[in-house]
């Protein structure tokens, strides 16, 4: 198709339509931010959808910005308004309380020029979090195969990084039966149907302040999974019927982790989570929900002392009792481990939490000084934002599974695409077992980290196999020797460090699936190198 503008639009005029519901105190730094941009004709126009607020008098202070009300609608019907209420022959849409980075607008015409089939160019963009002041790159590099790409995920994130040709909209329009997720709905339409681009430099940046939509999870997930589903009639190959299965899997792991990191913190009898989001998770991930109910147990024993119950109500709790005295043979009381199952099947996350996770998160809090600077986590980001904080620059996800929230897609077996001397730290915990050439993920380690940069690695001895979808991946147990001999094969020797943690006790308890909380501290922090449930370790780059 070619590029023939309607004769009442300008040619080359950009519209920048800015939707604004209630963030008039975010406007004018929206308006300045299009004001600033060089060698671009532009109009704005400013679509307020109902607000209540001064949305109406600080657009009117700008004279050259084009006001117009509706009653609200949402936010595809007011983009729908903002399309009929503008001239250019290109369109940029622009949340009221986001801004746009500095020549982005002639960037991405500057790109759409050059192909006058694309339907719309997208570049990349930055989370601006308000209350740090911190500002995050958000790249994704896509090549090629966007339909395919967009079927996995979003790979666009912002829809204040995309610059439309108005013919676009004369085939589709933002849908205004979706409560979220229209803009990745317009891509994939656009996608499937036409070429488009995707450039790799930042375009806006995205506010985050804690009022934003996406910060309804459950309902962000309910609408990202409703327009994914709504491709199936048109794939048309085995590579996009399987990208759509790797996409509806990714979303719904990236959002249950993104609530999961919501709910944590929050303390116990806490009015600030919904039942929307406790069934989000009973629906689509029981593992983190059992993991959150876990934890708002593990509050509740540390606020009422468990440890100084009777010995009854102890005995009663499934809590052992702490003795030295050994009875003879024949005479052990085996009491509620005279069992052939387990107590639990999900390691303990039903009954106040995995004993094993105890020691893994004891250990990165003593080593929390070093996730700082350029950090790398394996599945999610979890551990490097929990212990690293505002220390953290740049946070990488790796994934051999394209997901949401990989920024790096990779086997640490066989990654040659990540580059030499590149993290400061590393953190890789309970994966090791799932890498068949677990040699080879250390080396890689060791290439990408830099000189002086941490690996901080743990690993299961003692341990059952996962009963869930990791069980046919599960291939390795370790002791604390065969960890120094892989990890001698890279460091030096005086650049590792390598600890056991476990006892008799609590290794017989994460086998029978009890809680942390039916421990004491002093029965978990007892350690008999014997019986090693866990195995840490600290290697340093020289």
């Amino acid at each position: 198709m070619t590029d023939q503008p309607n004769n009442t639009h300008s040619l080359d005029l950009i519209s920048v339509v800015i939707t604004c519901y209630n963030h008039g105190k975010y406007l004018t730094e929206a308006i300045r931010s299009i004001d600033k941009q060089h060698n671009v004709n532009v109009e704005i126009v400013v679509v307020d959808d109902g607000s209540t607020d001064n949305t109406k008098a600080i657009a009117e202070s700008f004279p050259h910005v084009k006001y117009v009300y509706q009653e609200n609608k949402g936010l595809s019907a007011a983009r729908n308004t903002g399309i009929k209420n503008s001239t250019g022959t290109y369109l940029l849409f622009l949340d009221a309380d986001d801004w746009l980075l500095d020549e982005s607008l002639a960037t991405n015409l500057k790109y759409l020029k050059e192909d006058q089939h694309y339907a719309f160019v997208s570049g990349t963009y930055q989370y601006a979090f308000e209350k740090t002041n911190q500002v995050f790159d958000i790249i994704r590099d896509v090549k090629g195969n966007h339909y395919e790409q967009f079927l996995r995920s979003n790979y666009i994130g912002m829809h204040g990084a995309v610059m439309y040709r108005r013919w676009a909209f004369d085939f589709y329009q933002f849908d205004t039966t979706l409560k979220a997720s229209e803009d990745y709905d317009m891509f994939l339409h656009l996608a499937r149907k036409f070429p488009v681009f995707h450039h790799t430099r930042p375009m806006a940046a995205y506010r985050i302040h804690g009022n934003n939509m996406s910060g309804n999870i459950p309902m962000m997930l309910e609408y990202t999974l409703k327009v994914v589903k709504r491709q199936m009639p048109y794939l048309r190959s085995d590579n996009e019927k399987s990208a759509i299965l790797k996409g509806i899997k990714g979303w719904k792991s990236w959002y249950c982790n993104e609530l999961y990191k919501k709910l944590y913190p929050l303390p116990v009898f806490s009015n600030s989570y919904s039942k929307a989001e406790l069934n989000m998770l009973w629906k689509y991930d029981k593992y983190l929900l059992f993991k959150f109910l876990a934890r708002q147990n593990l509050k509740l024993g540390k606020r009422f002392g468990l440890k100084f119950l009777p010995k009854f109500v102890l005995h009663k709790l499934n809590i052992a009792s702490n003795t030295n005295q050994l009875p003879a043979v024949g005479k052990v009381k085996k009491g509620d481990f005279n069992r052939v199952s387990p107590l639990s099947e999900e390691f303990g996350y039903d009954r106040g939490g995995p004993i094993d996770r105890y020691y893994i998160e004891k250990f990165l809090l003593h080593n929390a000084f070093a996730i700082k600077g350029r950090v790398l986590e394996i599945g999610d980001n979890f551990y490097t934002t929990k212990y690293g904080g505002t220390y953290v620059q740049k946070s990488d996800v790796l994934n051999i599974y394209e997901t949401p929230l990989a920024t790096i897609v990779a086997d640490l077996s066989d990654a040659h695409q990540l580059p030499n001397n590149a993290f400061d730290c590393i953190i890789l915990t309970q994966t090791l077992q799932f890498i068949y050439d677990y040699k080879k993920a250390i080396e890689t380690c060791y290439r990408i980290l830099k000189p002086g940069g941490l690996l901080l690695l743990t690993v299961p001895g003692i341990s059952n196999i996962d009963h869930d979808e990791w069980k046919d991946f599960w291939l390795w147990s370790f002791t604390s020797k065969s960890v120094e001999r892989i990890l001698l094969e890279c460091f030096s020797p005086d650049a590792i460090n390598v600890q056991t943690h476990g006892n008799v006790l609590s290794a017989t308890s994460f086998l029978y699936g009890m809680g942390v909380i039916e421990l004491t501290n002093h029965q978990l922090n007892y350690t008999d190198p014997h019986y090693q449930l866990v195995i840490t370790a600290t290697a340093k780059k020289n």
